[in-house]
């Protein structure tokens, strides 16, 4: 864990909603005059969409084995190596990866799937924010998760996860629903293997409960609303959270274990302002201090 130089990790599955937990910290920064370094986990990819697509038609035996949650599609050295460089001296590399949704950069010229060249992270930042697939990511090489000093979970339940994500491919990336079901299967395997294990070593979990049937998700529907559902925010040290506080504040929420806040989804913004907004200025004042 580092000090001077902070790493705050977002990680979860595509379709998971880690972007409304980043656009909170976003939020937070601009209030709190908090320059961040923001590094998008995609961007640790290894092959462009064009790339990945020559190797399933020449190698379709590897279809299951290089799915974007696998190791072996990522460059988890250097993603590791920037967290070592971070949290060390405040530096590091990084890049873009293009989804369909980034208009400005397609308009500069880039094409979807493709990478930005690698850069040097802006100088003078006060903390690394990641978000992405693999930052609490454990393996036999690489102990990604050890880095970050807060690192946050945002794990819906499954099926919910599941419509999230066919709601956003079709909507923004142009996938026919049964691609997206197709890439949702695949990746099972390195879902169960790479990304539900992260969720055991987060600080803060936030799980979505959607309090309307869900129980088909691959039947178009709608995203439930906020108000459809609970938040499940999941605490690995309660001795540090002030439950009394935070109930106060949220009203209608409830413990459901000693660790565990329930509270209303439509008051899921509130919630994160005050849990994480603390914990973002201890990180602050622990690096002024030193």
């Amino acid at each position: 864990m580092s000090r001077e130089y902070p790493i705050i990790a977002v990680t979860g599955s595509s379709g998971a909603g880690t972007t409304t937990v980043k656009r909170t910290f976003e939020r937070m920064f601009a209030r709190e005059d908090v320059h961040a370094a923001f590094v998008d986990g995609d961007a640790f990819h290894r092959y462009t969409r064009q790339e990945l697509a020559r190797i399933f038609r020449e190698e379709p035996e590897r279809k299951d084995e290089l799915s974007h949650f696998a190791v072996e599609a990522n460059l988890l050295d250097r993603l590791e190596e920037l967290f070592q460089e971070y949290g060390a001296h405040g530096t590091g590399t990084y890049r873009h990866y293009i989804h369909a949704e980034d208009k400005s950069m397609i308009e500069a010229g880039y094409q979807v799937g493709t990478f930005t060249e690698w850069q040097p992270l802006p100088t003078g930042t006060d903390l690394l924010f990641y978000e992405g697939l693999h930052g609490g990511l454990v393996t036999a090489e690489h102990d990604i998760a050890r880095h970050a000093d807060l690192l946050v979970g945002v794990a819906p339940t499954m099926n919910l996860e599941w419509i999230q994500k066919i709601d956003r491919d079709m909507r923004y990336r142009g996938y026919s629903q049964e691609a997206v079901i197709d890439t949702i299967l695949g990746r099972m395997d390195d879902y169960v293997r790479y990304i539900q294990p992260q969720f055991s070593r987060t600080h803060i979990n936030f799980q979505r409960v959607p309090t309307v049937d869900t129980s088909n998700p691959f039947e178009v529907q709608d995203i439930p609303a906020d108000a459809e559902s609970f938040v499940v925010i999941r605490f690995r040290d309660p001795a540090t959270v002030d439950f009394p506080y935070l109930l106060a504040m949220i009203h209608e929420s409830f413990m459901s274990r000693p660790h565990t806040l329930v509270v209303p989804g439509s008051r899921m913004s509130l919630a994160m302002e005050l849990i994480l907004g603390p914990l973002v200025r201890h990180l602050l004042a622990q690096r002024r201090f030193r």
